[in-house]
């Protein structure tokens, strides 16, 4: 993804237009018009959902629609942290899958849903 080239000013902040987002994937702070948000729509449901209208209520967090931000998101367990419980990222893989061009996930790809890193 093709990022825009930001400005310093004296104090090294970035000038960006518009609210600035952290990406739980790489950790980078952006623009929230090229992040994506990431619901859990019922407290009582673990499945995630992308909010791409940015309107659905409950705490959300932010991410790069990129499968490189995605797998890290995956693999640090951000999701689980930013909602504060084990959480189902399924469907944003299918929306990343679905919207970015080029990506195609893998069985490879997905982490297991038992815990263990191997």
């Amino acid at each position: 993804m093709a990022r825009r080239e930001q400005e310093l000013d004296l104090n090294g902040w970035e000038h960006r237009d518009g609210p600035v987002r952290t990406c739980v994937g790489c950790r980078q702070r952006d623009s929230q018009q090229l992040l994506v948000r990431v619901v859990r729509p019922s407290i009582s449901s673990p499945r995630l959902q992308v909010d791409a209208r940015r309107r659905l209520p409950g705490r959300g967090a932010w991410l790069h629609p990129e499968p490189q931000c995605l797998q890290r998101a995956l693999s640090r367990r951000a999701f689980d942290r930013a909602f504060r419980a084990a959480v189902d990222a399924s469907d944003v893989e299918s929306w990343i899958a679905q919207h970015v061009p080029g990506h195609h996930p893998s069985r490879d790809d997905r982490q297991p849903e038992s815990g263990s890193e191997h």
